[in-house]
């Protein structure tokens, strides 16, 4: 059985998947961007490769975007990491993150979270998770800010990786993304990204 929900964009969960997550900061691209890869993508027909697309369209356009990037911020991108760590080994196994000025790439295994009545593990929802995340990190970086309203933009990115050469192929995107935006030479020198295996 797999956990499935919709906002804007279908959301699923195979049990006992890895996910690869992108969310971003409110604002961060204007509503006619977002309707604009969306008509792109249900053009290009949906599905499996089409998501692939979509998804390096919506990237690109966050790296050109101009609008908040508070992110830049040290102490706030410490924010996002450290909680992102302090779910580790507690909600997911956290495989990999890059937190950019504008977004957040993450990767990470969803844990066990109990036994169902037909004797099937269960897990931590997505859902939770992000809210959770999303909910502690806001507050703490308004507070830093001094500012009130939305921090995060409510929908999220999500795609289950579907074999270990699509894990690889993830991974490493994640933790090249401050390289591909020209913001460092090697990965391993910027602050903001972790990698458990690399």
């Amino acid at each position: 059985m797999e956990e499935f929900y919709r906002r804007k964009l279908p959301h699923i969960q195979p049990k006992g998947t890895t996910l690869f997550v992108t969310f971003r900061l409110a604002g961060s691209l204007p509503r006619t961007v977002i309707d604009q890869l969306q008509d792109t993508y249900e053009a290009d027909g949906g599905g499996y490769e089409a998501g692939k697309r979509y998804f390096g369209r919506f990237d690109a356009q966050l790296h050109q975007s101009t609008g908040p990037h508070y992110l830049r911020q040290p102490a706030l991108a410490t924010v996002v990491a450290d909680s992102l760590r302090y779910r580790d080994g507690r909600v997911y196994r956290l495989d990999a993150f890059t937190v950019m000025s504008n977004h957040v790439h993450a990767v990470f295994a969803p844990l066990e979270n109990g036994i169902k009545p037909d004797g099937t593990p269960s897990y931590y929802k997505l859902s939770e998770i992000m809210q959770s995340l999303k909910r502690h990190t806001a507050r703490a970086c308004n507070r830093l800010l001094e500012r009130q309203g939305a921090f995060w933009q409510a929908e999220t990115y999500d795609h289950v990786v579907r074999d270990t050469e699509e894990w690889r192929r993830v991974v490493r995107y994640v933790v090249e993304n401050p390289v591909k935006a020209g913001l460092v030479d090697d990965w391993q020198v910027w602050p903001y990204t972790y990698c458990a295996y690399l």
